[in-house]
């Protein structure tokens, strides 16, 4: 689901990908919401989501985008070990065991 995110992280660069900036810019952001009461939930958010970036920054955590790997055929010759040895139908697996030539007849 960050596959437009991530371009858009790519472009800005280090300035996105750097949680001591995203810490700094969450702190700035929750100072002007917590003037009215009405955006107090809001500026509790945006204080623990700054506490939470800074706290992944100072632990040396940094951001890698998750891209999509090309996808590997399966090989046809490695699904199939060994081909059977005799042609439809085939009797059980018990009565394929050999079995003592009888003698006589």
């Amino acid at each position: 689901g960050q596959k437009y995110l991530t371009a858009v992280v790519k472009v800005f660069g280090p300035l996105t990908r750097n949680y001591y900036i995203r810490a700094i810019l969450h702190a700035a952001l929750a100072v002007p919401a917590g003037f009215l009461l009405s955006t107090i939930l809001g500026t509790v958010c945006l204080g623990i989501a700054s506490g939470i970036y800074l706290l992944a920054a100072v632990r040396g955590e940094e951001w890698r985008p998750i891209e999509q790997k090309p996808r590997e055929r399966p090989h046809m010759g490695d699904t199939i070990k060994q081909p059977p040895s005799t042609p439809p139908p085939r009797p059980p697996a018990d009565a394929r065991k050999k079995q003592p030539a009888e003698v006589g007849g």
